[in-house]
């Protein structure tokens, strides 16, 4: 059973996203789980394109979620495409046929959800009555002639392989399974002591009529080839792990270790589901925010840590223990990660930040930074600073007069943070005004803006000739 760990055994994950579209922040979440474990345990870290789906799946989304990874700074060791293994996964699939784990079926969606109305309305539950298996060869080659093809199910009893008998005496009910139960158990990493009986489920499709192949078969070829230790991933495939386990075994294989984490909801406490779209990596990057930012809550939302900014990848897997990883759903809120991108903007040291504001074409240096940092919400505001400090701004003049007499008292340069006290002391005592009514015009006539950074910083940077300028503006 999966959970025991081989002490010598190197750790590899997998994220396994399908290219059908960008990754949002409920993807990103398990992606992370699975880098910060492999690099805090010095394992790998695959990624796998789930690219089965040839209708939905695009080379653009496919490098989209590259380039959302590679912003994220979640490197991966290696890569591989589903798309790429179809010659696997047939000789695979004739193994299980000739083993007997295979066998067709021919039901319609219709006719399906017909029997599981029956087995409802009888107090049953809605698990496939294996009518496949008791099809002759006579009656598959009717079907077929009729215009039929066949999906084909995974036989998840091992014992009722190659042995039909009890199929044809248990219509409209889970025939070959009633009465019995076949129990998976796995300790998970999140979740502690799980078990799912094979008997409640149906046996699962692996291959579709137009002979596609779905996920949970490609899946568990791969995680054996590729030596996938753990699986880790959304607790909504807790009862897929059942299943998969079964074909694990029927491959000869051993499962990997299961964590199973909790899901996001949003602030108000509904599921994220339609708002995914709004809640994409890529919108994230729209909105300016830093990629540790962005990393930091996801990683930190729906465990025991504060949720607070980290600068670097490492600090998140130093912190990250399985055990820390709440079952009760992670809530996450946009503002609270706008907030989080704040507060990692304001620690922020200049060396940090010197060819990202040389890129933007700001300029003041050290001071400018250490000048506005504390009033960004996103790096890009950094630019309008630069701008309100020696760009062409529209001052607002509130009181003409006032205005002239401050601008007749700025004193002559040099300029450090000194001058604005100094300055404001002389404008004081020769207008009168004090308080708001001091400060409030002389913001507004130098930056044109009600708030911003503190003006001692920014005076200097100013300048007399602007703020004379601005001071004099009409």
């Amino acid at each position: 059973m999966p959970g025991n760990k081989s002490a010598n055994k190197p750790t590899i994950l997998r994220f396994a996203p399908s290219p059908t579209g960008r990754l949002h922040i409920g993807n990103i979440r398990t992606a992370l789980i699975n880098w910060l474990y492999a690099q805090k345990s010095g394992g790998q870290f695959i990624l796998r394109l789930d690219d089965t789906d040839a209708e939905r799946s695009t080379a653009a989304f496919a490098q989209g979620i590259q380039d959302d990874l590679t912003w994220l700074g979640l490197n991966w060791d290696r890569m591989e495409r589903q798309s790429d293994r179809f010659e696997r996964y047939d000789a695979v699939v004739e193994e299980l046929k000739r083993a007997g784990r295979l066998y067709a079926c021919y039901e319609a969606q219709d006719e399906l959800e017909r029997k599981r109305k029956r087995q409802r309305a009888r107090g049953l539950p809605p698990v496939y009555d294996r009518a496949g298996l008791k099809l002759s060869d006579d009656e598959k080659a009717k079907l077929e002639q009729e215009g039929r093809r066949p999906h084909w199910r995974f036989l998840l009893d091992a014992k009722a392989a190659g042995d039909t008998s009890a199929a044809g005496d248990k219509t409209g009910e889970a025939a070959g399974k009633a009465g019995a139960e076949q129990v998976v158990s796995w300790t998970d990493l999140v979740r502690g002591d799980q078990s799912v009986d094979l008997a409640s489920l149906s046996d699962p499709v692996l291959i579709r009529e137009d002979g596609s192949y779905l996920y949970t078969l490609c899946s568990v070829i791969d995680d054996i080839d590729f030596g996938v230790t753990h699986i880790v991933r959304g607790e909504d495939h807790v009862t897929n792990s059942g299943a998969q386990v079964a074909i694990f075994e029927a491959l000869g294989g051993k499962a990997p270790e299961f964590a199973h984490h909790s899901l996001l909801i949003g602030a108000d406490g509904k599921g994220l589901s339609k708002r995914l779209g709004s809640l994409s990596i890529a919108g994230f990057r729209e909105l300016g925010l830093e990629p540790m930012s962005v990393a930091s809550h996801a990683a930190l939302i729906g465990t025991s840590d504060p949720l607070q900014p980290h600068r670097t990848l490492k600090e998140l897997a130093d912190l990250f223990e399985f055990s820390k990883l709440s079952r009760a759903p992670g809530r996450f809120d946009v503002d609270e990660l706008k907030l989080l991108n704040a507060k990692l903007l304001h620690q922020l040291d200049y060396k940090d930040v010197a060819d990202r504001l040389a890129d933007l074409g700001v300029s003041g240096g050290e001071k400018f930074w250490y000048a506005v940092k504390d009033n960004l919400a996103v790096f890009l505001d950094a630019q309008d600073w630069g701008l309100v400090i020696d760009g062409d701004i529209a001052p607002v003049i509130e009181d003409k007069e006032f205005c002239a007499t401050a601008a007749a008292l700025l004193p002559d340069e040099p300029w450090d943070d000194t001058t604005w006290g100094s300055w404001t002391k002389a404008v004081k005592e020769a207008s009168g005004a004090k308080g708001r009514a001091l400060f409030h015009p002389l913001r507004l006539a130098l930056t044109g803006r009600d708030k911003g950074p503190e003006l001692k910083a920014l005076l200097p940077l100013i300048g007399k000739k602007r703020a004379t300028k601005r001071l004099s503006d009409n």
